[in-house]
């Protein structure tokens, strides 16, 4: 079977993660669920420099969901710690190595201090161009489809293109971001979530059962590895089945 997937695609390729499985992780060793989380923003930094080597022009990051903030109050709160440091620690090497970081998701429930942040971190980085990485936080794909309609229901002349556009957010006179080509799942779980699920409209699947902490770069080579095998055929028939009939 022929892949879709070139030198020439490479750079284009949009990878999602649901990076499940951190409290589940520490918990089988005895740890506290927050641990399982510092260990998760080590494996973050592994799939970000491993990105560009494989191909990855786009690394979207399910880092926190609309619904986690029904989580246990102390977890949340130190999982917004953890993302203050990670801002902090992260867009300096972000941009020296031509990373460019985008949140994606509500924010004005974030306390202030990390909206700041979040700001700074995009400004600081928006010249990057070997990779975009894109943090889905207070995020929910079926809000954010509910509000693009919203804001666009009188524009009888909408496109699917400028559809996304109003999605994601982005300016309409910039670059608009690819869909997913690959959804990686890790933890064992075989669902969306609630995850893009516009820009997923024909991405391929890939479930993994380890843990998000315990997810490497050779596990993310087999993901890339195991999508360039597929045939992508976006509703079409394959030529040698047209040709055949």
């Amino acid at each position: 079977m022929q892949s879709t997937f070139n030198h020439e695609n490479e750079t284009k390729t949009h990878v999602a993660m649901i990076m499940d499985g951190n409290g589940r992780w520490a918990q089988s060793r005895g740890m506290l669920r927050i641990e399982g989380h510092r260990r998760g923003m080590e494996t973050v930094r592994k799939m970000v420099e491993a990105a560009p080597e494989l191909g990855v022009g786009t690394l979207t990051l399910y880092a926190f969901s609309s619904d986690n903030w029904k989580r246990p109050a102390a977890e949340v709160e130190a999982l917004m710690r953890l993302f203050q440091l990670y801002l902090k620690r992260e867009v300096k090497k972000c941009i020296e190595n031509g990373v460019r970081l985008s949140v994606v998701g509500r924010r004005d429930r974030f306390p202030q201090r990390l909206q700041r942040a979040m700001e700074r971190a995009e400004e600081a980085s928006r010249h990057c161009q070997r990779l975009h990485l894109r943090i889905a936080a207070d995020y929910s794909a079926r809000d954010m489809i509910l509000r693009a309609a919203q804001r666009v229901a009188s524009d009888e002349s909408l496109s699917r293109e400028l559809f996304a556009r109003h999605l994601s957010g982005e300016p309409h006179d910039g670059e608009p971001t690819p869909d997913v080509d690959l959804l990686v799942r890790t933890g064992g779980e075989k669902r969306l979530s609630d995850f893009l699920l516009w820009e997923c409209a024909y991405a391929e699947l890939f479930f993994t059962p380890k843990m998000w902490p315990e997810f490497e770069k050779s596990d993310f080579k087999q993901a890339i590895d195991d999508f360039r095998h597929r045939e992508r055929r976006f509703g079409e028939v394959p030529v040698a089945h047209a040709n055949a009939a």
